[in-house]
């Protein structure tokens, strides 16, 4: 009883460990992420005059980064702080039938590009999230964007990667782990709800 309770509290004491390590390094990232800041006021004044004109946001990912952008997208058509006109916004993965019926018909890597090519139109954002920067069903759809005028924008792992490279404009984030740059994504995320709608006028 003595060794099990002895290997317990070793167990105990290094799952804590490896929790604060990972808080600690998400910390480090953080305050990286921090020098993307004029990045982000750069986006969010460009998607005011955007959705002024009558644009759309289109967002794309997979996995966690399918959560990162559905994220974007609710905060857009719904609200982030306080009460503004819904924005069009667009999260390429939640048209489950479509998606499917594309996956069936042309292949997993045109997912994302067929419906850029569907939705997207000169002057719109799409905004990919990847944190490899290499999935081939977001890069199919940067370069879909490319070819129909749609301006793509990128939050990315560690650079370099093809996906920062092929974008209008790119936030690579410098994190070790996976698990860490989807969390400095959604924290990006929140930094141009921010800056979009203190370019909107709404109070932030």
């Amino acid at each position: 009883m003595i060794e099990q309770h002895i290997a317990g509290a070793d167990a105990a004491e290094h799952s804590r460990q490896l929790v604060e390590g990972h808080f600690d390094a998400l910390c480090t990232a953080a305050r990286a992420a921090g020098q993307h800041s004029d990045r982000l006021d750069r986006w969010g004044r460009h998607l005011a005059e955007m959705f002024a004109a009558g644009g759309r946001l289109l967002a794309c990912g997979n996995g966690g980064s399918a959560a990162e952008a559905q994220h974007l997208t609710g905060e857009l058509v719904g609200r982030f702080r306080h009460d503004r006109h819904p924005l069009s916004a667009i999260a390429l993965h939640a048209d489950t039938s479509a998606g499917t019926a594309i996956v069936n018909d042309y292949g997993e890597e045109e997912l994302f590009a067929r419906q850029v090519r569907a939705h997207g139109r000169p002057g719109d954002v799409l905004v990919l999230l990847s944190t490899s920067g290499t999935s081939r069903n977001v890069l199919a759809a940067a370069k879909a964007a490319q070819e129909i005028g749609v301006t793509g924008w990128s939050m990315t792992g560690p650079a370099p990667n093809p996906l920062a490279e092929m974008s209008d404009s790119a936030i690579a984030v410098e994190a070790a782990t996976t698990a860490t740059v989807q969390e400095i994504h959604l924290a990006l995320v929140h930094g141009l709800c921010i800056s979009l709608d203190r370019a909107l006028g709404v109070r932030v």
